[in-house]
């Protein structure tokens, strides 16, 4: 089976081998990289890997801002995905959990149906739990909290991201999830699932309300699967990551509402870490590659860098400091148990060790 990974970056040099290795764990047999206004050896580790055979490297075709749509756009013309039998579309701070089988891509078809053209899985947001300094230690290792799987900010229904069969009658690929054409009979719709293997709400697969077309409830969606999301990660690599803005939208500035919706900490689940051995050997293979090595390293080291730059900023001293005295609620949920009187939990970089909300673990 081929599987080829679409995904877009700017400036995640230090997070690229992991995350190649991670998916190639998972079954991925193809990458598609697409790269913009990179500083930090992005391109060059892209271009070294790519000149090995490992991954497709292109620079981002975007003429104005719409980068991530632009390049999908422009994804569906190349070889490595029109020959591909799925597309997995993510990005390089998502990582996909698969409970079932033997913890592959392929497990997780199999568990969906043979028929299935779409699947698509929820976010489980990681939070940065305390996290202050960048360490070059896979992420999956560091980070081991979240919100209740179930439920975000107050919300049931949570983002998606989706693998496509190549037979899915496209219309385009979205970042989040393909579009068929509206006026498709109703019985050439295409077989689609949640990550429990169950076909995903009508008004999601008809992209018929706005405020779903993009989500659909978690609660009982995951149990084949669940794409972790590390949007945090380290507190260093927060402010680099405000510094970069998005691939999406260039210059956009994460507030602490980005942050503090991220952060909840009520929940442990380190299920994905069942993949660190065979990880660590997979990073270790690559990086054994001709140059990898050095330039993963170059790239860690301008990546801690830039943190240095940004901390002889005032502005980044401040932020740093509000960030790591916020707490670890959504703006809202904090109000509310305010209004009743009720004390919110304490920031996790806080001196003293307060107790937080844990309301679950999952180990296995």
């Amino acid at each position: 089976m081929r599987i080829t990974a679409v995904t877009c970056v700017k400036n995640e040099g230090p997070f690229l081998i992991e995350w190649i290795a991670f998916n190639r764990l998972i079954g991925c047999t193809d990458f598609l990289f697409y790269s913009n206004d990179c500083d930090d050896g992005t391109d060059r580790i892209l271009d070294a890997l790519a000149a090995q055979g490992v991954v497709h490297h292109l620079p981002n075709p975007a003429e104005g801002r719409n980068y991530q749509m632009e390049a999908l756009k422009d994804a569906r013309r190349q070889e490595v995905v029109t020959g591909a039998d799925w597309i997995w579309i993510a990005d390089v701070d998502e990582f996909l959990n698969i409970h079932v089988g033997d913890h592959t891509i392929p497990a997780l078809i199999a568990a969906c149906g043979a028929d299935r053209q779409a699947i698509s899985l929820n976010f489980q947001f990681m939070a940065n739990g305390g996290v202050e300094g960048f360490r070059d230690v896979p992420i999956i290792a560091q980070f081991d909290r979240s919100h209740n799987p179930d439920i975000w900010c107050g919300e049931f229904a949570i983002e998606v991201k989706s693998l496509v069969r190549k037979d899915f009658p496209l219309q385009y690929y979205g970042a989040h999830r393909p579009f068929f054409r509206g006026k498709l009979p109703a019985e050439a719709r295409p077989s689609w699932s949640d990550g429990s293997g169950r076909d995903v709400p009508h008004k999601f697969l008809v992209a018929a309300n706005p405020r779903r077309i993009r989500k659909f409830p978690a609660p009982g969606a995951r149990d084949h699967a669940t794409l972790n999301h590390y949007a945090l990660r380290s507190l260093d690599s927060y402010l680099v990551k405000n510094d970069r803005g998005d691939v999406n939208r260039e210059n956009r500035a994460f507030d602490d509402t980005y942050w503090r919706e991220r952060n909840d900490v009520a929940y442990q689940d380190r299920s994905i870490q069942r993949y660190l051995p065979a990880l660590e050997r997979e990073m270790a293979a690559l990086k054994a590659l001709p140059g990898i090595a050095t330039l993963h390293e170059e790239a860690c080291a301008l990546h801690e860098a830039k943190r240095d730059a940004l901390l002889r900023q005032q502005a980044y001293r401040d932020m740093k400091a509000h960030l790591m005295r916020a707490g670890t609620l959504c703006p809202a949920e904090e109000a509310l148990l305010q209004s009743l009187g009720v004390q919110p939990p304490p920031s996790p970089f806080a001196a003293t060790t307060g107790t937080t909300r844990t309301t679950g673990v999952q180990t296995g």
